[in-house]
């Protein structure tokens, strides 16, 4: 018999966010995330998102020992904007077995029931920048630490339980050739498109340094994702957090903020030398020693994990993401990278997708949004 306890104690969320690392335990392609921020998203005191969203966590026991866990997120923020009264769920994980998925996603939608929503869907995070979406093609391939990996039969399940697709994100893997033509047309582009536009990169050499911009990062994030899906604006609070959670994690290398001659930012890419390998032997945990594996990661790497990248509207289509992708590309290439690996682009988002074309590419990984109607 399985009995769902939601979490209400630090021990059992400890329980909570730590069930992957076992479940997964001898599993190559799982990646945790980071231990402490998983911890800090249940915490009202450290997750802004909580002044508009209501939210709990719960695990399915069986004999007293874990074999499943879920989250459920209210955003009111996103009903709001969307039109919709949905719930989320998030941070899903369960044995293969239909007594205990069906428990997990009962909780979620009664708790869905009780606050009036008529839909269930996810797996999504209290904003678009944490973990969403679930896996349905990749499950040979190695997870990064921003996203979920989970085996095949988790789709099974939801679709069991009367779950079906609302949108899918894709991933793609890209060799980063040193094909002179590849790389002369785009750098023939960004030249182009500065000199037309009269725009410039920033010199951003420290991490401090990149603190004057920040602002600007978030404004163009709010301006540029504001039609993807589930998306809401993300608030000045929040804004501080994801700084304190990514910033660390990030060689300046592979940062290029692209600005007009009113130091307005027009566009951005970041990116970071893959770390995939440091949390797996980490569990996810920075501390005590995985913060010095990290520093060593970002000098010893082949493989590019692209964070975000984004263009102000009006600039799309005018050779402006070259400027970005001749900049991340160069210095990728100096600094002996061979891969990059993108994070998840909904399926319908061609503009983003065009980008990769003139790459030798490789679309690897898709993931899910479920939704049901309750």
């Amino acid at each position: 018999m399985v009995a769902i306890k939601q979490v209400e104690t630090r021990a059992d969320l400890r329980r909570f966010v730590d069930f992957p690392n076992k479940l997964y335990a001898d599993n190559p392609y799982f990646v945790p995330a980071t231990y402490g921020d998983d911890l800090s998203d249940w915490n009202p005191a450290k997750n802004p998102a909580f002044s508009y969203c209501e939210a709990k966590c719960f695990l399915a026991l069986r004999e007293g020992e874990i074999v499943g866990r879920i989250g459920a997120i209210l955003s009111h923020r996103a009903n709001e904007k969307w039109g919709v009264n949905r719930m989320r769920f998030t941070q899903v994980d369960f044995i293969d077995d239909a007594e205990v998925s069906a428990a997990l996603f009962q909780a979620v939608e009664n708790f869905a029931r009780e606050k009036g929503c008529e839909e269930v869907h996810g797996p999504l995070g209290f904003t678009d920048l944490d973990r969403e979406g679930m896996l349905v093609e990749g499950f040979d391939r190695r997870s990064l630490f921003f996203t979920y990996y989970n085996h095949p039969y988790y789709n099974e399940h939801l679709e069991h339980l009367g779950y079906r697709k609302d949108t899918d994100w894709v991933e793609y893997r890209l060799l980063l050739s040193h094909d002179t033509d590849i790389a002369s047309r785009i750098h023939g582009i960004a030249e182009w498109a500065l000199s037309t536009h009269k725009l410039h990169v920033a010199k951003v050499r420290t991490h401090v340094g990149v603190y004057p911009y920040v602002k600007q990062v978030f404004e163009l994030v709010n301006i540029a994702y504001a039609q993807l899906y589930g998306v809401v604006e993300l608030d000045e609070a929040q804004i501080k957090r994801y700084v304190a959670k990514f910033l660390p994690l990030i060689k300046m290398d592979y940062v290029c903020f692209v600005m007009d001659e009113n130091e307005r930012m027009v566009a951005f890419g970041v990116c970071a030398p893959s770390l995939e390998k440091v949390f797996q032997t980490t569990r996810g945990r920075l501390f005590p020693t995985g913060a010095l594996r990290v520093l060593w990661a970002m000098g010893h790497n082949d493989t590019l994990d692209m964070f975000l990248i984004a263009v102000r509207p009006e600039y799309q289509g005018q050779g402006v993401n070259a400027i970005v992708m001749d900049k991340l590309l160069q210095s990728a290439l100096q600094n002996g990278i061979q891969y990059a690996e993108t994070g998840p682009m909904l399926e319908w988002n061609d503009k983003i997708r065009s980008q990769w074309r003139d790459f030798d590419v490789e679309q690897h990984k898709r993931r899910r949004c479920y939704i049901k109607k309750i």
